[in-house]
């Protein structure tokens, strides 16, 4: 029985590398999202939004100020596909924030394509 999956991807773009580490529970996920090198940043928190609920969907930053809006935005969009609590950190350093949102987005739809090895 496997108890938490981890899923490890990178993409290159511009000459540059972009990592996801990705921590799936029962019940929620981790997601590290650089450039560069692993390495923690802005964290971000994000519930599911419940169908009848209606408002903006739950997060907020917990550490980092840089990169909040993308950190959020990113935990929201996992919750919502997952349908479980998104924990997500994001480090970019050179790059800009609008250009590695769109990155990110499509490395993070890399790493849920990804089935679990089988053992």
């Amino acid at each position: 029985m496997i108890r938490v999956r981890i899923v490890q991807e990178e993409i290159k773009e511009k000459e540059v590398s972009f990592l996801s580490t990705y921590l799936e529970t029962k019940n929620g996920s981790l997601t590290l999202l650089s450039e560069g090198e692993e390495l923690f940043g802005t964290l971000a928190v994000a519930i599911p939004q419940v169908k009848e609920m209606i408002g903006p969907p739950l997060s907020s930053i917990l550490l980092g100020e840089r990169n909040t809006l993308l950190a959020r935005l990113l935990a929201e969009r996992l919750a919502a596909k997952t349908g479980k609590i998104a924990l997500v950190s994001v480090n970019i350093k050179t790059v800009e924030e609008r250009e590695a949102g769109q990155i990110l987005m499509k490395l993070t739809d890399k790493v849920l394509g990804k089935e679990e090895p089988k053992k």
